[in-house]
């Protein structure tokens, strides 16, 4: 399992020479290779792996998270609600109005990318960020360009990822709804979501 620290950047990792203070400096601070990274654990105790194991995992979220969807009862399920709520309470929160920063809720796809293996998954949580600034503009009317640049990037990364991973059939009628919920919105926004709906999901459907 201590592999697992290989889905994430491994150049944000140091690993400590024994009886010295000095990172891997050697690697010309360039990014640790596997081999490096083979080479570190191959020399170390098993309980020195683990204690490193639990080093990582009290200083990275992304680890604690990984071991969270594999441990838990609810395996990667909790995690993925985990990361929708960051996403929801900066367009809806419990309390209050949203601080609606973008590139935190944009980050919590991100971040649940590097942890997941479910490309339903993915693409539940990508489309779930463009329902949610859908939902936003519809209760508060014109936001501005960035924000609806925003949500039609992600927009169209989901359905790039949909097509590919070949889910059209499970995700069609939820794409097609966010296009149909965005009627008589400003900035262009419901021609290009249609537009781009269009060009990957109904020229898809043909084949």
């Amino acid at each position: 399992m201590i592999f697992i620290i290989l889905k994430f950047k491994l150049s944000d990792i140091c690993f400590f020479r024994k009886g010295t203070n000095k990172t891997r400096k050697e690697n010309k601070m360039g990014k640790l290779t596997v081999t490096d990274l083979k080479k570190h654990l191959n020399s170390k105790s098993r309980e020195e792996l683990t204690n490193e194991i639990i080093g990582l995992y009290k200083k990275f979220s992304d680890i604690r998270d990984y071991y969270a969807s594999t441990l838990s009862k609810n395996g990667m399920r909790d995690v993925l609600e985990k990361y929708k709520k960051i996403i929801k309470d900066e367009f809806f929160p419990a309390r209050g109005f949203g601080k609606l920063s973008l590139a935190v809720a944009r980050k919590a796809v991100n971040d649940f990318g590097k942890i997941s293996n479910s490309n339903s998954d993915m693409a539940d949580i990508m489309l779930f960020y463009v329902e949610n600034g859908v939902e936003f503009t519809n209760a508060y009317g014109d936001i501005n360009e960035q924000f609806y640049s925003s949500i039609e990037t992600m927009y169209e990364a989901a359905l790039k990822h949909i097509c590919k991973s070949e889910l059209v059939e499970d995700f069609y009628t939820r794409c097609e709804q966010i296009v149909s919920e965005t009627s008589g919105i400003g900035w262009g926004f419901h021609d290009t979501l249609g537009d781009l709906f269009g060009g990957y999901l109904d020229k898809d459907a043909e084949k």
